[in-house]
């Protein structure tokens, strides 16, 4: 049987596949279309204009819902190790959920406010999305190497661990070098000023948004072995 189909694991795996179609197929449409230069635009650039902006919406829309998903399955997991064997305060796995849950807010607020329309409730967006996104990858890591040789094996540690840091160091250049940046468009001409201002923020954000998608894969093995069961009960008292 495919791994994916094992347990839960379906979860992260829709939400790997799902973001990374996203941001290959609204990247091609921008492209395509003439809207964007195809060396290193924005992600946002990719779903401003129509017919991607809407394209980019629905699917990052649906991404956000997915990653919320993700996360909450993942609190339950690492609530029931610790239950078992306990290894983190409670309070560490809650504090990287709601984080987590917030960073999948921001995404929505990205994929709904474009962003020559609305700039600073797209720019606000993002900036939940990528901070929280990597304080959440960084708490999951910590909790981690706190689960292992357990739950966790130290291989998987190391490249979550690693996949934080690089999103880390990413998301600190990619905040400094767009804050630079005088103007907000779409088409930059190499001899302009805050071209590699441009550049720079633009690699940094695709690191990140990737590093995002690597961390979740990392996820897939945890869950195969996880079910998740909806309970309902009606009470008779009031019938």
């Amino acid at each position: 049987m495919l791994c994916f189909l094992r347990g839960m694991a379906f979860v992260p795996f829709l939400l790997v596949t799902w973001s990374s179609a996203a941001f290959i197929i609204s990247y091609v449409v921008a492209v395509l279309s003439g809207h964007v230069n195809p060396f290193l635009p924005y992600i946002s650039d990719t779903g401003t204009t129509p017919p991607e902006s809407g394209i980019f919406g629905f699917m990052i829309n649906f991404s956000a819902f997915l990653g919320a998903a993700t996360m909450y399955t993942r609190y339950k997991i690492v609530e029931k190790q610790n239950q078992t064997s306990y290894f983190s305060t409670p309070v560490f796995n809650l504090v990287s959920l709601v984080l987590g849950l917030v960073g999948c807010i921001g995404m929505g607020i990205v994929a709904n406010f474009q962003e020559l329309a609305v700039p600073v409730v797209h720019d606000g967006g993002a900036l939940l999305a990528f901070v929280c996104g990597v304080v959440y990858t960084l708490l999951q890591s910590v909790i981690s190497y706190k689960s292992c040789p357990q739950w966790n094996s130290l291989s998987t540690c190391h490249v979550r661990m690693a996949i934080s840091a690089v999103s880390c160091a990413a998301v600190v250049p990619m905040i400094a070098c767009a804050s630079l940046i005088s103007i907000t468009k779409l088409e930059w001409n190499p001899k302009e000023k805050d071209y590699v201002y441009h550049v720079v923020s633009a690699i940094c954000e695709w690191t990140v948004a990737f590093g995002f998608i690597f961390y979740f894969l990392t996820f897939i093995h945890d869950f195969q072995g996880v079910t998740l069961r909806i309970s309902t009960e009606i009470n008779d008292d009031d019938i």
